[in-house]
């Protein structure tokens, strides 16, 4: 532990351990331990995400260590396909935040250096009080859109303004920048579904804590949805646009399984590029329907797909189109959106696809799931006009069909093409020596290398 007795600072991050929000915080926290190259950060999470996100091999940050929280699972528990997917979920939020507290003081007790700053998930509302408690600053990173985090900092605001019976296409034109965004489209806890399940019930208690917090961060950047960045300036100490971070950071290039020589022997602008994420798999018959058309259809096609083809997809398909089709197992996504060949990209609407789209300026076609993605997909559609959501919202032939021949074949898809453009412009702009997302970025550096207690 020689290297925090010579830290500047000791910066507690507490990160959320489920579906993709370890790693941009990861990335965040990079960017930071880089600018202050004399402190430690610590990382904690449960012993099953921090696996995965400080593989075996990976690369190393001497300024980074990992360490392991409770997950709040049952002695002898096992993962398993036949599970509830969203157990280990709830039994982790049972856990919280004693789990933490208990590692933070472990944490000190083994360095031997007490914490200067803390950093959470700003899924972490309880950060407010443990950094209360070690009289030092809470930042606050959130990993998806800014709309998203108005839409749940803002619970109490949309319930008083939404009749329990009011139909679900009822557009929320009661709020600026809202009003092409229906009931329908905010995720699932704000207005409609269970509020008492655990998500959402932590979800409005961080609606409630973040105004505490010295400052939030958000991986975005001011020029993509200002009207609603401005909104949450207006509530919180410091709103902080520092992204997107795939533009700020860079590792070697992991292609694997070819992908971007596959990519050089098509025309440009012909290639449907398909992802749904590294934790989504649609259902059978919707897999079904998408096979049919890619088979059908004239446009070449890569797909990456995390499920296992000789059981998920029809029997014979990867023979049958591997003449202009390729599946994968993974698949480096930034660097196959910047390419050239690539004309649409197929996506569930996660935030980080849609940064990666945009700096790539590929339009979108989508099929949300969950959480934000719905909010997500009306966004791009309604809002930003590069990209389109599903006909019924699933993945049928003839929906899909249409939206392939709409983003790849029409005037309308090259305008979608040229906003996207447009918007890949500016988030480059953004990410520039003395752009926004850089002085942004300088003045979270400030807040968590501060030398004082910031309330």
């Amino acid at each position: 532990m020689e290297k925090y007795k010579k830290a500047s600072k000791h910066i507690a991050v507490l990160a959320f351990p489920f579906g993709t929000h370890s790693a941009p915080l990861l990335s965040i926290i990079r960017r930071l331990s880089e600018a202050s190259p004399a402190s430690m950060f610590s990382f904690l999470c449960t012993e099953r995400s921090n696996s995965s996100t400080f593989p075996k091999g990976h690369q190393k940050h001497d300024s980074i260590k990992p360490f392991n929280v409770w997950d709040g699972l049952p002695e002898g528990y096992t993962h398993c396909l036949k599970r509830n997917p969203h157990e280990p979920v709830d039994y982790f939020l049972k856990a919280v935040p004693q789990n933490f507290k208990d590692a933070v003081e472990a944490l000190v007790a083994e360095t031997g250096r007490p914490i200067d700053c803390l950093i959470t998930d700003a899924f972490y509302y309880f950060g407010a009080d443990i950094a209360d408690e070690l009289k030092v600053p809470w930042v606050a990173l959130w990993t998806a859109s800014p709309r998203a985090l108005f839409s749940h900092a803002e619970t109490e605001f949309f319930r008083r303004h939404v009749g329990i019976n009011d139909p679900v296409d009822k557009p929320l034109d009661f709020l600026q920048g809202f009003a092409s965004i229906r009931i329908a489209d905010l995720p699932d806890g704000v207005v409609r579904g269970n509020f008492d399940a655990s998500v959402p019930v932590l979800l409005n208690k961080m609606g409630q804590t973040l105004p505490r917090a010295a400052a939030v961060a958000a991986n975005s950047y001011e020029d993509l949805d200002n009207a609603v960045v401005n909104m949450l300036k207006s509530r919180y100490k410091r709103f902080l646009n520092v992204g997107p971070s795939n533009l700020m950071s860079s590792s070697p290039i992991d292609d694997r399984h070819g992908c971007l020589d596959w990519l050089e022997r098509h025309q440009p602008l012909s290639v449907v590029y398909i992802s749904f994420g590294s934790v989504i798999t649609p259902p059978p018959h919707e897999i079904e329907a998408l096979t049919q058309v890619l088979e059908e259809s004239n446009f070449p096609f890569l797909w990456s797909f995390r499920g296992d083809v000789e059981k998920q997809l029809p029997p014979g398909f990867p023979k049958r189109t591997s003449s202009k089709g390729k599946i994968v197992p993974w698949a480096p996504q930034q660097k196959i959106l910047e390419h050239p060949s690539v004309g649409g990209f197929v996506s569930h609407g996660g935030w980080n696809s849609i940064l990666e789209s945009i700096s790539g300026g590929v339009p979108m076609v989508f099929r949300p799931f969950f959480g934000d993605q719905k909010l997500n997909t009306r966004t791009v559609e309604a809002i930003w006009g590069f990209g389109l959501g599903l006909e019924g919202g699933t993945l049928t032939k003839e929906a899909t069909t249409n939206a392939l021949n709409f983003i790849l074949s029409t005037e309308e898809g090259k305008k979608m093409r040229q906003k996207v453009g447009v918007q890949k412009e500016l988030a480059y702009k953004a990410v520039q020596p003395n752009g926004s997302s850089i002085e942004n970025f300088k003045t979270l550096v400030g807040v968590v290398t501060c030398h004082h207690y910031l309330p």
